[in-house]
């Protein structure tokens, strides 16, 4: 059979309408001679009835005090899935199709017992090509998996975390050695930039498995970057399409098929907050230690860490906003061990005052011997924009006629940061918009893509 998995966000399942409209794309898929897997996220966007938000807003809400158990926070989250996906399943066979709604392990994908942020270890999809076989169209609950610790009888329910039904779907597409994966939401395929700051900004035409990642994880929501990673990785054919348009979207394809462009888009991040150390006083020794012990803590934390940057005396990165209540949480007044030279005791400070916490820690050591207050400044209420494009740092100048832009506009630079897809600049939020857009013009970026 000849595979092609079709994923249907929130918004392209949230009415009876825009299910039709969905179903109408899975039913053209199979007239044209292939087997459509339908991958489904939950139906609709915060606040509505049965968004993931919400269902977990209900479970919280019993008491505002007690963290709900990780174990029993993904089976609530992952009921959004089953509503949709059985719903989806009974709208196609409404329409004359049989189908079947089938959870994330049922359709075989195994996953590490990371609850509410589990990865794939595999996909066994002989349930779904069984399905397949009986002339059934699957619909698959995106964002979950199952996995086995070998103490409790039958499978564990786990969920993928944020952009887990492109993951799901990428995956599927992998397994099955599919003919390409279309990704379906309510814009025509990915931008050159947010529309909701350049309006009319272009639809992409063909781009690179790289550049799309890169996009993603620099703060685009049209798809999640570990799709493009797995289906890069497996050769698979993915596609951005509009549930809702006859657009023909973007496609997403190696670099040697991707147009060539020494800028693809703009994309911004979130709202940030960016720390920064000075260690230039501290021995060597004292200073690796005291990085391993915040980016081990980071890491287990799941913290998403931008603009990166490390020196001989100094480290600094941006958490996202709604991450810096944890972060002062964890590590304001930290107390920190310092063996070797100096055995020094280190107490973490966030911002340049010190909390009640930070005061206390330091009283209650003195009589340990030497304390040393690490200071990390804190800037808050910046965002970060950066320029997308093949091989980036490849580019003459580029990076000069970013700063020159930004220059022009009187938009403060607070920190730059690259990779090799990428050059990004921490700007103030307020500057945002004005710089997505004067960037965005500078490239010339309105004429390309579809």
């Amino acid at each position: 059979m000849k595979y092609v998995v079709l994923k249907f966000g929130g918004t392209s399942v949230r009415t009876k309408e825009a299910r039709n409209a969905a179903a109408l794309r899975v039913i053209s898929c199979k007239e044209q001679g292939f087997q459509p897997v339908v991958v489904v996220s939950a139906i609709g966007r915060r606040g509505e009835p049965y968004a993931t938000d919400t269902l977990v807003q209900l479970l919280r809400e019993i008491d505002p005090v007690v963290e709900p158990d990780v174990r029993e926070l993904d089976l609530m989250m992952a009921c959004g899935e089953i509503l949709s996906s059985v719903i989806f399943a009974h709208t196609l066979k409404s329409l004359g199709h049989p189908a079947m709604a089938m959870r994330g392990g049922q359709a075989g994908i195994r996953t590490d017992g990371q609850y509410g942020r589990a990865r794939i270890l595999g996909v066994n999809p002989i349930g779904l090509m069984e399905v397949s076989r009986r002339g059934a169209i699957p619909v698959v609950c995106g964002f979950q998996g199952v996995w086995t610790d070998g103490k409790l009888p039958g499978a564990e329910l786990t969920t993928l975390g944020r952009g887990g039904s492109d993951t799901t779907a990428a995956a599927l597409g992998a397994a099955l050695r599919a003919e390409r994966v279309e990704i379906y939401t309510d814009v025509d395929g990915v931008k050159s930039a947010d529309p909701d700051f350049v309006p009319g900004a272009p639809t992409l035409g063909r781009v690179s498995y790289d550049e799309v990642a890169e996009i993603a994880h620099l703060g685009a929501k049209v798809l999640h970057p570990r799709a493009a990673e797995i289906a890069m990785r497996f050769g698979i054919p993915l596609w951005v399409k509009n549930t809702f348009s006859d657009h023909p979207g973007t496609e997403i394809t190696t670099r040697d098929h991707a147009e060539t462009a020494a800028v693809t888009g703009v994309t911004h991040s979130g709202k940030l907050v960016y720390l920064q150390a000075d260690l230039q006083d501290l021995p060597e020794s004292a200073r690796r230690q005291l990085m391993q012990v915040m980016y081990d803590t980071l890491g287990r934390q799941s913290f998403n860490l931008y603009m990166t940057n490390l020196s001989p005396s100094s480290f600094g990165f941006a958490v996202p906003r709604e991450q810096y209540g944890l972060f002062m949480l964890l590590f304001d007044g930290l107390v920190i061990p310092l063996r070797g030279e100096t055995n020094e005791i280190a107490i973490l400070q966030v911002g340049d005052e010190p909390s009640h916490e930070t005061q206390t820690q330091v009283e209650l050591l003195k009589p340990l011997g030497e304390t040393r207050v690490i200071r990390l400044a804190s800037i808050e209420g910046c965002t970060m924009v950066s320029v997308v494009g093949r091989e980036a740092l490849a580019q003459p100048g580029l990076f000069r006629t970013v700063l020159d832009t930004l220059a022009e506009e009187q938009v403060p630079v607070l920190q730059t940061g690259d990779a090799d897809f990428s050059l990004s600049v921490l700007i103030p939020e307020s500057e945002l918009r004005r710089t997505v857009s004067a960037l965005h013009a500078r490239f010339g970026l309105a004429t390309k893509g579809a």
